[in-house]
């Protein structure tokens, strides 16, 4: 038993020795800084509260915070196309397998390339807006700023992140749906049921692990949002794309104040748990 037990922890060392370094350590450490003053030229002075009085007293905090949970508002619309099209892709039907690339290559197309090609998209003369005139929804002259009116910036910047992440969220489900014995599903269409019933008694309540682990991710992934964000506005127009992970990248990398930065951090990493929780109370399997 004990050389069992001694032969687990060797092959969980190395494991453990990274989370130490790259997981543990920088939890702790920016957990520490977020109450100190600290610019990365001198060593960091214990400020005790200091820097979230200042995160509770300023504008561009909270109206990152508003962003970053209204883009949650993404998470129910990726889960609900994902399960769609993973319910799509799990029939054998022709040109199936190209479908699911199809649907998949976002996932694997870098940040740059998303930033650049949406951009052009949403340019005033761009794809979109040029569509939308040759289909007579808007004037010649006229044109909609998808990225430069701060009123719809930010659902724009969403969209991408929900055209990036359905596919992944698409194979998940499909995994999931693939794992459903068949006996059950022709023992239901056996006894009569037919394809609704089948979905709402059989297929929904066998997915609920997967649709749990799918909406934690996804939750945790809204309100870290950042890369778009970066790429495409880098928070503008007027802060109005500003999330809490794009405001502690400028308050430590543009404004050289990582205390700050930290203590937003933290602040997230408190509503993140409280999601998380809320996540696992309101979608936890009911066989356990």
């Amino acid at each position: 038993m004990r050389s069992s037990a001694r032969n687990a922890w060797l092959f969980l060392t190395p494991a453990l020795l990274l989370m130490a370094v790259f997981t543990f350590w920088p939890l702790l450490f920016g957990s520490y800084l977020a109450f100190t003053r600290y610019d990365l030229l001198s060593p960091p002075q214990w400020a005790g509260l200091e820097n979230f009085d200042y995160l509770l007293q300023d504008e561009v905090f909270w109206r990152a915070l508003r962003n970053s949970l209204l883009y949650l508002l993404v998470v129910p619309a990726i889960q609900l196309a994902a399960i769609a099209l993973a319910l799509l892709a799990n029939r054998p039907l022709r040109g199936i397998k190209l479908f699911r690339a199809a649907i998949y290559l976002p996932v694997i197309t870098t940040v740059a390339v998303v930033g650049i090609m949406w951009n052009w998209m949403y340019a005033d003369y761009g794809v979109l807006n040029s569509a939308l005139r040759w289909l007579g929804l808007l004037a010649a002259q006229q044109e909609i700023g998808f990225l430069s009116d701060e009123d719809i910036a930010l659902f724009s910047v969403m969209f991408v992140t929900f055209w990036r992440g359905i596919g992944y969220y698409m194979v998940l489900y499909l995994a999931g749906l693939q794992a459903i014995p068949a006996e059950m599903q022709e023992a239901a269409r056996l006894d009569g049921a037919n394809a609704w019933q089948r979905f709402w008694r059989i297929t929904l309540p066998m997915l609920k692990p997967t649709i749990l682990f799918c909406s934690l991710i996804s939750t945790l992934d809204a309100l870290k949002a950042f890369e778009e964000v970066l790429v495409m506005t880098r928070g503008g127009p007027l802060n109005s794309t500003y999330t809490v992970l794009y405001y502690m990248f400028h308050q430590g990398f543009d404004q050289l104040d990582f205390g700050r930065g930290a203590a937003a951090g933290l602040l997230l990493t408190v509503v993140c748990l409280l999601l998380a929780g809320l996540n696992f109370r309101l979608l936890r399997p009911d066989h356990r």
